[in-house]
Parts: structure tokens; C-alpha cells; sequence
């Protein structure tokens, strides 16, 4: 299949500036290409993955990529489609910001073998060097206001306030794709939807100053059926940095996404071929209760974005916890599977009465409760069910010297630090 055909049976071509011209110049011989990645933190999260792949596959059927990171765009802030305007960051900020998502990047694309191995660029490179009034000069004279405020990007931002640093944002962006060309004859652009009027700033600008033809491609935003999208401005991004979002809690958001968005997912975030794919959505649509979908979904993205051990480890933690076996787990590992549940630091004059314990540290609200859950035996310490209401935790029941698990019904975790 023709690469640009398995993108757009992906899902992964939203808008492009001349379908038959981009697909001729793809059969035609190798394509240089690039994506730009703007750090506006210290880590890529899923909604850039949808490039970041689309990049790889064109790179895997023979074409070459540059990847862009934006040390100087970085400092400047992207207002496209943004209520309000970014906080600048200092430069020192910036520069730390580049250095982590460039080792992000490399981890995705091949920066070592064949002819079309990719490139590193950063735009402070040239962006460093040139005065304002020669930018003025040689670049700004090709765009007019009329077609920057065209832009929807800007369109929505006159009515609350644009100032000129990020109203310039497109012509610095048009000047990347300018420089590329001239220096590694890049013709292709790709990136998310919502840059559409960067991008074709770009072309534009090849067009009147040099005389030639781009093109882009956009990546959709990806959202889930119900229309919520990926992305950290929305207050549920999933990062690629293991730090920020371990390889478990990646783990469990594929596996809890919808059943009517598994195998569109599938398309779009991994490299099995459309005929696995096909097999697999049968499968699924035969017993949907199986999570087959959700389950090789987690399993490729996470082994792709972490690495098949992060994988396996996130699969060990997920069955571990389901069963209730604490002691099957290390410290560490329970660290990442029960981050952001409820923690309690237990401080030294605690009554370490297992009632009076699960009053203090908010596991229930009231001793009555406390009595109730625990005759009941709706409370496990590291896995155990404690029914003695005169139990008192001891050394034994710190795991690591470190922690303490307690578990209220089936799926209630709460941890005791020390």
C-alpha cells in the first residue's frame, strides 16, 4: 500500500495542501520532511505522538525527517487556538526544556542508519543570529497583515488581545520551513491540525521568496468519541516522560478507553499492519467484554513509548493489585501503581490501633465505621484481612521500612508512609 494511502486508512491525514502533487512527489523518490515540536514543558505528552508516529511511519517506508525543536519559538509562545497568552519562560527554562524533549525524540525516530536517517534542528540556530530589522527586511515584507489576521488562529484572539510577539509566531514559523528547504531541501511539513495557518505560512513564504512549492500535512486532534481531546491543556495529559506519567499509569489509561475508540487507537498508535488490525477488531467485536482491543492497545504503546520491561512491570503491577497480593510487589512498584491514591504520613504519636488508625488517616471517617469495616472485614493491611479490632500495626507491617497498604473493600487503596 502506498504510504499516503495507509496514512489516510490510519486516520492520519486531516488536511494537506495538494493531495495529487504530495502523493506524486512521495512515489517518486525519497522526501525530506519535517515536524516542529515547541518546548513548552519538559516532556512530549500523547497528543504529540500522533505526529511523532505519522513522522516514523514516513521515515519507515524510506523518506527522511527532520526534527525540529523550537529553542527559539519556544520563547516566543504559539497563540493558535490558546484563550490567553503563554507565560514566557526564561531562556535557561527553554534550553532545558529542548534538551529533554530532543532525547524524547530520539528514543521514536532512527538518528543513525540508512540514507534517510533523521536529523536533530533547533530554530534558535538561525532564529540566534539574525537582527530584527534583516527579519523585517527579507521575511516580513512577504506577508501582509490582511493574510496574517486570516489566519483562525488569530481570528480568535483579536477580540480578547494578541500582542505582536505571538501575532509573529506564524512568520517564525514560515521562516523554519524556509530555512529547511534551502539548507536540506525539505518540502513536506507535517504537524497537528491547529497549525494549519503556520504551516501554510511556510508554503507561502517558499512560494514568493524562493519560487517553490511546499507541502503539508496535518495530523488530526485526536479525541475520544464523546469528543474529549488529548492534551495537557485540558488537565489530562499522559506524558512521555516515565516521571511525570509512569509506564502503569499509561498502562491503565489505554486499558480503560472506550470500546468504540479501541481500534481507531490502534490505527493511529501503533505499527501493527491494518490486517492485524482487522483480525483484532473481529476478535473483539465478538467478546468486547475480553478488552482484547484495550489490552494490545496498552501493550504496544506502552512497550513503544517505555520499553517491553516497563511493559511487562506495568502488566505484573495491574494483575498484582487486582489479585490483592501487596507482598508480590516492591516498593517501588507500588509506588507507581498507587500514585495519586490517598497517602498518610504517620506521625509518631499515632495510636497505631487498627481502628483508631483508619480514623486518622482518613480512611474512614468515623470509629463506628472503622468498627463496621473491620468486623466486616472490609479492611486488608498489605494484603491481609484484619477482623481484630485490637490489631496494631507494628515494624512488621512496613514494608521496605517505607510503607503500609490498606485496602478498604475491593478497590479502595490508601498508603501509610513513615
Amino acid at each position: 500500500m502506498h504510504i499516503f494511502d495507509e496514512l489516510k486508512e490510519r486516520g492520519l491525514v486531516f488536511q494537506t495542501t495538494d493531495e495529487e502533487a504530495l502523493r506524486k512527489a512521495l512515489e517518486e523518490g525519497q522526501v525530506s520532511y519535517y515536524t516542529g515540536y515547541d518546548p513548552t514543558a519538559d516532556s512530549l505528552h500523547l497528543g504529540h505522538l500522533v505526529a511523532i508516529l505519522t513522522s516514523r511511519r514516513l521515515q519507515l517506508a524510506g523518506h527522511k525527517p527532520y526534527a525540529l525543536v523550537g529553542g527559539a519559538t519556544g520563547l516566543i509562545g504559539d497563540p493558535s487556538f490558546k484563550d490567553a497568552e503563554r507565560s514566557l519562560q526564561t531562556k535557561d527554562t527553554v534550553e532545558g526544556w529542548v534538551t529533554s524533549i530532543q532525547g524524547q525524540l530520539s528514543r521514536f525516530l532512527d538518528f543513525e542508519n540508512g540514507e534517510n536517517k533523521a536529523e536533530m534542528v533547533n530554530n534558535y540556530d538561525w532564529f540566534g543570529s539574525i537582527s530584527f530589522i534583516d527579519f523585517l527586511r527579507d521575511i516580513g515584507k512577504y506577508f501582509t497583515v490582511n493574510y496574517m489576521m486570516s489566519k483562525d488562529s488569530v481570528k480568535k484572539r483579536i477580540e480578547t488581545g494578541i500582542s505582536y510577539t505571538e501575532f509573529a509566531y506564524q512568520i517564525m514559523q514560515g521562516y523554519d520551513f524556509f530555512v529547511l528547504n534551502q539548507d536540506h531541501n525539505v518540502t513536506l511539513q507535517i504537524g497537528g491540525s491547529d497549525q494549519w495557518g503556520n504551516m501554510t505560512a511556510g508554503t507561502e513564504l517558499l512560494r514568493r521568496k524562493a519560487d517553490t512549492t511546499g507541502h503539508v500535512i496535518t495530523v488530526p486532534l485526536i479525541t475520544d468519541s464523546t469528543g474529549k481531546k488529548f492534551g495537557k491543556s485540558e488537565g489530562n495529559a499522559v506524558w512521555l516522560n516515565a516521571d511525570k506519567t509512569s509506564p502503569y499509569e499509561m498502562y491503565q489509561f489505554w486499558m480503560n478507553v472506550m470500546d468504540a475508540d479501541a481500534v481507531r487507537f490502534l490505527k493511529i498508535f501503533t505499527f501493527l499492519s491494518l490486517d492485524e488490525i482487522e483480525e483484532i477488531r473481529q476478535q473483539f467485536e465478538a467478546a468486547p467484554h475480553e478488552r482484547l482491543a484495550q489490552k494490545v492497545l496498552a501493550r504496544e504503546v506502552v512497550t513503544l513509548v517505555h520499553g517491553e520491561e516497563a511493559y511487562k512491570e506495568a502488566l505484573n503491577i495491574t494483575e498484582q493489585l487486582f489479585a490483592g497480593n501487596i507482598k508480590n510487589l516492591s516498593v517501588k512498584e507500588l509506588k507507581q501503581g498507587l500514585r495519586g491514591v490517598p497517602n498518610y504520613q504517620v506521625q509518631a504519636d499515632d495510636n497505631l490501633n487498627i481502628v483508631e488508625l483508619l480514623v486518622s488517616s482518613g480512611v474512614v471517617n468515623s470509629k463506628r465505621q472503622a468498627r463496621e469495616d473491620v468486623q466486616n472485614g472490609a479492611i486488608y493491611v498489605n494484603g491481609d484481612r484484619i477482623q481484630d479490632l485490637d490489631y496494631v500495626l507494628n515494624d512488621d507491617n512496613k514494608l521496605e521500612n517505607e510503607l503500609t497498604v490498606i485496602r478498604r473493600g475491593k478497590k479502595k487503596y490508601f498508603v501509610l508512609t513513615y
